[in-house]
């Protein structure tokens, strides 16, 4: 750890890196009760609220915002100039590329994985974020493409790729993804206790 500025009542593991020598000119600022476990890497240019808390292994890139009450699960890769709300949990194996925007109060399950680039192949191209409004939840295996935005209080089901933009309280299924109806059993109740 080098210059970084942690809350109180915070712990960082011996074997985690909040503030690499290389970052030198940004400060990476972590709230209070943070808990940083072995593995971790956060860059230097990292804003985080109160009660954040990874997995081991996880990686926080430059230019992350985000709240409080916030779980980057073992193995996600945050990968840099992302915006995190509150009350967001980033299980095991999620990654999330540049130009992503997570409301407050979003779950993604095991592995999803969201991504940027229409054109990975080229050498230069314009990435392309995806936007994940409130009260989403996304679960495991499955694939955001890029430029996609998720509206508020939608669905989206295990192994489904989603490929177009979706309506609030939606349902989402498939590869590729099919809108349907949110059941009633669903609706209101994907918010992260």
């Amino acid at each position: 750890m080098t210059n970084a500025r942690i809350g109180d009542g915070s712990y960082v593991a011996p074997e985690a890196v909040v503030g690499r020598d290389e970052d030198a000119e940004t400060t990476p600022r972590l709230g209070e009760n943070a808990t940083i476990r072995s593995g971790t890497v956060i860059y230097g240019d990292v804003t985080i609220g109160d009660d954040f808390s990874t997995g081991h292994n996880a990686l926080v890139r430059d230019g992350t915002v985000a709240g409080d009450d916030v779980l980057v699960g073992t193995n996600t890769v945050v990968d840099g100039d992302v915006t995190i709300g509150s009350h967001v949990s980033l299980q095991t194996g999620v990654y999330v590329p540049p130009e992503t925007t997570i409301g407050d109060e979003v779950f993604l399950g095991p592995h999803a994985t969201v991504t940027n680039d229409n054109y990975p192949i080229r050498s230069a191209s314009e990435l392309d974020g995806v936007t994940i409004e409130e009260h989403v939840s996304i679960g495991a295996n499955a694939t955001i493409l890029p430029g996609v935005t998720i509206g508020e209080q939608s669905f989206v089901a295990a192994g489904t790729v989603v490929t177009a933009d979706v309506p609030p309280e939606t349902l989402v299924v498939g590869a590729p993804g099919r809108h349907e109806e949110l059941p009633a059993s669903l609706q209101g109740g994907n918010r992260i206790e």
